[in-house]
């Protein structure tokens, strides 16, 4: 893969890499010919990942990195930097989700999740981009939710508000990085089985959100990465600032079964 004018391989960070969403996305990434670095908290299973990629004759490589700490950040793209001295499409997968109800809710849990889902996306993309600028050409793919487009049941006051956070920050990132050949785009799944669904939907509101999906059911997380894979494309040069559902139709669809 060719990054601008130069012959050099392209990079790709996937922040959370290590798995679900943003372990398929490394997949898909590594299978198109990008060198991938695995930046996630659990270093051991990002060593797995990178271990499995090798395998099958994938360039990779992986950083320990809290996106939730801005000196990790620092420090995870600085040997970034020293590994692969750029960073050409940047994935921001890292995130995470509490439930519990509007009356409730905790406000250090609150802070907690934006600081991660949004404060993180905004320092991991800062650094990427200051690498992509060198080569004027850049990917820059959140990943958001449709939970930042519409609410999902309840109890997601954090997570559907930084998930709209991320949107709205991905369309500022498109209109001022244009200029230097970087698209920001961001990705909207619906429920994808990944082991952070499984671990908050109780059987019940599976159920339930199936119901509400015209396609009847969960995602897979190779149906999201497929998006990223194209996002980060050639091709997709002239795409920039959507936040793209990826749901089975459940953001388009109303009153089910009228």
């Amino acid at each position: 893969m060719k990054s601008g004018n130069s012959n050099t391989q392209r990079v790709a960070v996937i922040t959370g890499g290590a798995m679900g969403i943003g372990g398929a996305a490394a997949q898909h990434l590594a299978a198109a010919g990008h060198r991938v670095i695995i930046a996630d908290r659990d270093k051991a299973a990002a060593d797995q990942t990178v271990a499995a990629l090798r395998a099958q004759g994938h360039q990779a490589d992986a950083v320990s990195v809290d996106v939730g700490l801005p000196a990790s950040i620092e420090a995870a793209f600085k040997q970034i930097d020293t590994l692969a001295g750029r960073c050409d499409i940047l994935v921001n997968s890292a995130g995470v989700a509490t439930v519990s109800s509007f009356l409730d809710f905790p406000l250090a849990e609150f802070e907690r999740t934006m600081n991660i889902n949004v404060t993180g996306t905004l320092l991991c993309s800062q650094y990427a981009a200051r690498l992509m600028v060198k080569h004027q050409w850049g990917r820059i793919i959140n990943i958001a939710s449709v939970a930042g487009l519409r609410a999902v049941g309840s109890g997601r006051t954090a997570y559907g508000t930084s998930k709209g956070a991320v949107i709205a920050l991905t369309r500022q990132m498109a209109v001022e990085l244009a200029e230097h050949g970087i698209t920001a785009n961001a990705v909207c799944p619906g429920p994808v089985d990944t082991p952070l669904t499984q671990q908050l939907h109780s059987a019940q509101f599976r159920q339930e959100y199936s119901k509400a999906i015209p396609m009847e059911r969960y995602g897979n997380v190779d149906e999201i990465a497929a998006v990223v894979q194209f996002l980060a494309s050639e091709p997709a040069s002239y795409i920039t600032g959507i936040a793209m559902p990826v749901d089975g139709g459940f953001f388009a669809s109303g009153a089910r079964g009228l």
